[in-house]
């Protein structure tokens, strides 16, 4: 944009910019900010898809977050891989690429559904942040005449503020993570199961669908600690740990409650159906094998207590407590089995 533009800036877009500044500052929620940059996006340029695609750092892959043209649904699924097709290339090089309509660039023929296989022009912005880049605004097949140097400048400013809300919303869900996670096995923390709990059983009053809870308690585990050390001890936990969360379902929600007892919430789950859960979850961890760093070989025991809501009470403590005491049950009498009410 030259100084010329720059110079006749009108108020009526400088207040346009201070609000989509406002806009992407007044939330950390991730979904709430990528809403409001598409808001933006459809408002400023009429084109035929408007994307966001976000970096997921594990697998280094371009995800579709969110996108208008009523094609959300079918690129839900899609991947892109970062140095793949126009998007792949802007990740890669922290770049602005704009390609019109009456250039052929091979980078416009990536495979997808949709609109995807008909790409005659686009614009992808990068968004970077202070710890790089972190997704990729693309615009698809804009209608003539939008691509001008002031649509061009207003898609920087907004790839710009997106970048910043973007990471600051990470590092705020970052510190949310912390003061919710148990620092030895990564589970949910008690804190955690106390506010989680809360919610699940004013749901059970205000729905009447049942929850039910499991708390397991790992047998002799001071046994591992006295024999073998408490870093063995600390290691055997965090694999157990991480055995449970692989062996609930997909909805319930593993808990470190203290020391060597977990609880696992199941969320719309009667009596019945958490014994069938908690049995089959209770064999298949007594029959994992964990490999220690050191080479060693454990198996861990547990007993586990079974309460529902609202059978065994609609609070906090009665849920907890109905199950804490079936657990104390089973320890009493023999170990290594599930009790229900």
């Amino acid at each position: 944009m030259s100084q010329d533009t720059e110079a006749r800036i009108p108020l009526e877009d400088l207040l346009v910019f201070h609000r989509l500044a406002r806009s992407l500052t007044s939330s950390f929620d991730l979904d709430t900010i990528l809403r409001t940059i598409l808001d933006h996006m459809e408002r400023l340029i009429e084109a035929e898809l408007w994307t966001l695609l976000m970096l997921d750092e594990k697998t280094q892959e371009l995800y579709y977050a969110i996108a208008g043209g009523g094609e959300e649904t079918a690129l839900r699924d899609l991947r892109v891989k970062v140095g793949e097709g126009v998007a792949g290339w802007v990740a890669q090089h922290g770049e602005t690429l704009i390609v019109p309509e009456s250039v052929s660039d091979p980078r416009l023929h990536t495979p997808g559904p949709g609109k995807m296989r008909k790409v005659r022009s686009v614009v992808a912005l990068p968004l970077r942040g202070r710890k790089g880049t972190h997704g990729v605004i693309e615009i698809l097949n804009p209608h003539a005449g939008q691509l001008n140097d002031y649509t061009i400048a207003f898609l920087h400013i907004l790839a710009d503020h997106a970048a910043i809300a973007i990471e600051n919303a990470h590092d705020v869900n970052r510190i949310q993570q912390l003061t919710i996670t148990d620092d030895t096995t990564g589970l949910f923390n008690v804190r955690h199961l106390y506010d989680v709990l809360a919610r699940e059983l004013d749901r059970v009053l205000k729905k009447n669908t049942p929850l039910s809870l499991a708390f397991l308690d790992l047998d002799r585990f001071k046994l591992v600690n006295d024999v073998h050390g408490h870093l063995i001890g600390s290691e055997l936990l965090a694999r157990a740990a991480q055995r449970l969360q692989e062996l609930s379902r997909p909805h319930d929600m593993c808990f470190r409650y203290g020391g060597d007892e977990f609880v696992i919430l199941m969320p719309a789950t009667g009596r019945e159906d958490a014994m069938t859960q908690a049995t089959a979850l209770h064999k298949a961890l007594m029959a994992t094998r964990f490999q220690m760093k050191t080479g060693l070989e454990l198996t861990v025991g547990a007993s586990i207590g079974l309460s529902t809501a609202p059978h065994d009470g609609t609070t906090i403590h009665s849920v907890i407590g109905a199950a804490d005491t079936r657990m104390y049950l089973v320890k009493t009498n023999g170990r290594g089995h599930v009790r229900g009410a």
